[in-house]
């Protein structure tokens, strides 16, 4: 793969912030939560994230999650699986994704 398209799919990894209540509490020990695709490892999140924010990434945690079942009468779907990752960035680096503290 050439450098420009590797450079695309890692712009691509990244999903966006996954805000809640934990996300907010981890990021009080320099981590950062962020959705990202299904297909994605660790060491392309890594450079997704160094690439995109210019800091420096120490630790990537992954966890996946299965679309729940969901009914509406007889018919039944499934929501979308997805996965999230906890970024722990180094020491000195700081992320604002949304203007938080």
């Amino acid at each position: 793969m050439s450098v420009a398209g590797h450079q695309e799919r890692l712009m691509t990894v990244i999903r966006g912030p996954h805000v809640s209540e934990k996300s907010h509490l981890v990021a009080e020990s320099n981590q950062v939560v962020l959705k990202v695709s299904t297909d994605a490892s660790k060491y392309e999140i890594k450079q997704a994230v160094e690439l995109m924010f210019e800091v420096k990434v120490a630790d990537v945690n992954i966890v996946n999650y299965d679309g729940k079942i969901k009914r509406h009468g007889r018919s039944s779907g499934r929501r979308a699986a997805w996965k999230k990752a906890y970024v722990r960035l180094a020491e000195g680096s700081q992320l604002e994704l949304l203007g938080t503290d």
